[in-house]
């Protein structure tokens, strides 16, 4: 079991925690919690800001607006311009990305740690001080509307969007993060404000970052930036999905291939049982070579290029999808092929050797994930998010290898209900 040491109070903070060494907290007078893990052979250092704020959080007519304010925080603020903001860790070999998703918002940087500081600066700046000038906002606009059409001109990635708005129907689940061309023809200046002051509460706010510096240090630069921001603090309830209703559609497009998109609604993050989907998930369409899905449609006939399986957790509820693309006469045996798949975890309990060999991929693929200390820097932030908590490897890991084969069967019984699954399927037009 993970256990906190309070090590060291700092002057109008919260205690310093640490988790067995994985990572440290301290918690700012305005709520921004801290989260560090320090690692020694690395002059590389990783930070980011995430807020747990994303595209469900918006209304109809704000179809789009979260992933609008992660793109106009870059174009200036009080103190920068957009070109000092794209300049500023550019020209010292460093990296500034940002990402939306259905629940988060995330700015984040890679730099050399002697420009830990900058970075800092630069993201507290873009997060909380941008100014969305009303001469970029039109710019903006149109490279968004271009980057809705590049995603529309590729069916792998339109599908998607366009299965979770059927998976979810008429919740914000389902919206495109991207929003509509009308919707984001719409936003304004004030729009932007509002939805911010709406939704941005301090105490859900992470500041994350992995480098070689100490806890103490990382305190001391962060703080210059963040200690001072104004504590906010709002009432937004999430209201999760109605109940869910299979469902199958055929769209015409202009395609060579036919793409298929088959799920249902899954697991939420508090759920005991996400660990056994994850696993299972990984099992069927993960990213080994080695997946029964690839296997069986790719290696034994041939039909698909490629096949994946994803499962997300949400708050309140979750998303599993299984999604490939084939010719149009392989289409009927492609689902089938995964279908009995699905049957097969149903009806079969793993043996002992499929269950210890599927639990040794499975840990392997995390330890190595882990290895990424920017991938780190952006789980810690979001764990903290979702469940207050980031689990060791060595917790993970017990928790999987108490997991039964019985256990696994169980969970795909409910999961993997043939009936239950919607089929969404782009077929080439006439």
């Amino acid at each position: 079991m993970a256990y906190y040491n309070t090590k060291q109070r700092l002057a109008g903070g919260a205690p310093i925690n640490s988790l067995k060494e994985e990572y440290e907290l301290y918690t700012f007078p305005n709520g921004i919690r801290l989260a560090h893990k320090q690692v020694s052979n690395t002059r590389i250092a990783h930070c980011g800001i995430m807020l747990d704020i994303g595209s469900r959080d918006e209304r109809p007519e704000q179809e789009g607006l979260a992933h609008f304010w992660e793109h106009m925080a870059f174009k200036g603020t009080e103190k920068r311009r957009s070109h000092h903001i794209i300049n500023s860790l550019e020209r010292v070999g460093g990296e500034l990305n940002a990402y939306t998703t259905k629940e988060k918002i995330c700015f984040h940087a890679s730099v050399l740690d002697e420009h830990f500081s900058k970075a800092a600066d630069l993201l507290a700046d873009i997060t909380f001080h941008s100014v969305f000038p009303e001469k970029q906002l039109d710019r903006e606009r149109n490279v968004i509307l271009e980057e809705m059409a590049m995603y529309s001109d590729s069916p792998e990635d339109a599908i998607q969007d366009d299965f979770d708005a059927m998976v979810f129907e008429g919740h914000s689940l389902g919206y495109n993060i991207l929003g509509t061309a009308e919707t984001v023809g719409s936003f304004t200046k004030e729009d932007l404000g509002a939805f911010i002051r709406d939704n941005l509460d301090t105490s859900r706010i992470i500041f994350s970052s992995v480098s070689r510096f100490p806890m103490q240090k990382v305190i001391r630069i962060v703080s210059r930036y963040l200690e001072d921001i104004p504590a906010t603090h709002v009432t937004r309830s999430r209201v999760g999905p109605s109940l869910y209703s299979p469902q199958a559609k055929m769209v015409r497009r202009d395609l060579t291939q036919v793409q298929c998109a088959l799920g249902k609604t899954a697991y939420a993050l508090d759920d005991e049982r996400r660990l056994h989907l994850f696993i299972l998930t990984n099992l069927l369409g993960g990213p080994g070579m080695n997946s029964r899905f690839n296997m069986a449609l790719r290696e034994k006939h041939g039909f698909v290029y490629a096949i994946d399986a994803s499962y997300t957790p949400y708050l309140d509820s979750g998303f599993f999808g299984v999604f490939f693309g084939t010719e149009r006469k392989h289409l009927d045996k492609s689902i089938s092929l995964i279908m009995k798949e699905f049957r097969k975890l149903r009806e079969i309990p793993l043996t002992s050797a499929q269950l210890h060999y599927t639990k040794g991929q499975i840990m392997g693929q995390l330890a190595m994930s882990e290895e990424s200390n920017n991938s780190f820097m952006l789980m810690m932030a979001k764990s903290l998010l979702d469940v207050r908590k980031v689990e060791t490897l060595s917790e993970i890991f017990e928790k999987i290898r108490l997991i039964t084969s019985r256990e696994l069967q169980d969970v795909a019984q409910e999961m993997f209900d043939e009936s239950q699954f919607s089929c969404l399927t782009y077929f080439p037009e006439e």
